[in-house]
């Protein structure tokens, strides 16, 4: 991890085309930062990326109810009950 000392207004630009500025420092320490980029950089916070990384593992997870779910959209008589075939 590189790690550097900016002042508000002071740059840092990576790998040529992502510019990020320190555009003010408040009382609490929180920092504030700009980036400019091209808009093909995804930018996001650490803890927004781990979240949506969340939510798609969970989505992608088999639901218990996804069999029975196909089985009502697929069925001739959706009036009739359905119970998962086994095996």
């Amino acid at each position: 991890m590189l790690i550097l000392n900016r002042k508000v207004g002071e740059r840092v630009v990576i790998n040529g085309d992502l510019v990020l500025t320190v555009i003010d420092v408040g009382r609490n320490g929180q920092v504030r930062l700009g980036f400019d980029g091209p808009k093909e950089y995804r930018i996001l916070r650490a803890e927004l990326l781990a979240e949506i990384l969340a939510e798609n593992v969970h989505a992608q997870a088999p639901s218990a109810d996804a069999g029975q779910l196909t089985a009502l959209i697929t069925s001739e008589n959706p009036s009739q009950s359905v119970t998962p075939k086994s095996g």
